[in-house]
């Protein structure tokens, strides 16, 4: 486990401990889940920082995590992140009452909550925004290229030397580079993350194949369907430019009957 969650998980866990003091030890099921979703929404730079350390929380999926309505169709790369997170926290949270004897198990060790204090449609609003990264635009501003753009310009590159010999088959070529060049390790996204933490706002927005993931993607699998998407039209834009395919009337690149230049994450 990255040791900045560690960190953070060790603070609410003392939070919890206090409200339940507190609160003469009431609604112990109730407090862990409204301080789990209200803390633990983290901010998007910290939330980089813990899957640079981690990436495995690349591999998380929203599934029904998420809380808040608005944002449970299309989640946020790093809403999917922090709803995991919350999750697993308020387990934690939940088993720490247990041993405190606020909360009983029954005898197939399920915990038992009052009803009062359970509520499946109880809403709580993700207020982190992953538009924002002061790291993002700190780094915008140092000299040389990123990691992503280090990519882009070898898959370029690469294009372009394919490009001189089978110009007839500029979209097909753009396809099969932009594929090879595609990252779906949670261990090669995540650096690219923590250089440019606004990955972390990315959406679903019907880029990954719903029959193979479900319906629920993991939040790695989002991130790199976008940068394949970035990286074909940055291919198709190159060919272009070099004539290799053409613009109809309303400036759309011309693409090979049948094709479609929006592909989807298989």
């Amino acid at each position: 486990m990255s040791q900045i969650l560690s960190d953070i998980l060790e603070n609410i866990r003392q939070e919890y401990l206090q409200l339940m003091d507190a609160s003469q030890r009431t609604q112990p099921f109730l407090t862990a889940e409204k301080l789990c979703h209200e803390k633990l929404y983290l901010e998007t730079d910290v939330l980089a920082q813990i899957v640079e350390e981690d990436p495995t929380l690349l591999a998380t999926r929203a599934s029904d995590l998420i809380a808040d309505s608005k944002e449970r169709d299309n989640p946020a790369v790093g809403a999917i992140i922090s709803s995991n997170i919350v999750m697993a926290a308020l387990e934690s949270l939940l088993a720490l009452a247990v041993s405190n004897k606020w909360l009983e198990v029954d005898a197939e060790g399920h915990i038992l909550v009052e009803e009062a204090e359970l509520n499946p449609h109880r809403e709580y609003k993700v207020l982190a925004d992953y538009s924002q990264s002061d790291t993002a635009t700190k780094n915008l501003t140092k000299k040389g290229a990123s990691r992503l753009s280090l990519l882009l310009q070898a898959a370029e590159s690469e294009f372009m030397e394919l490009l001189e010999s089978e110009v007839h088959d500029a979209y097909q070529l753009a396809l099969q580079v932009s594929g090879n060049y595609a990252i779906f390790a949670p261990e090669d996204i995540a650096p690219l993350v923590a250089e440019n933490p606004l990955l972390l706002g990315l959406r679903p927005d019907d880029m990954v194949d719903e029959e193979l993931f479900e319906g629920d993607p993991p939040a790695g699998i989002i991130i790199s369907g976008h940068l394949t998407h970035i990286l074909l039209d940055q291919l198709l834009e190159l060919a272009e430019s070099k004539g290799a395919l053409a613009r109809d009337g309303a400036g759309h690149i011309i693409l090979p009957e049948g094709d479609d230049d929006s592909p989807v994450i298989h």
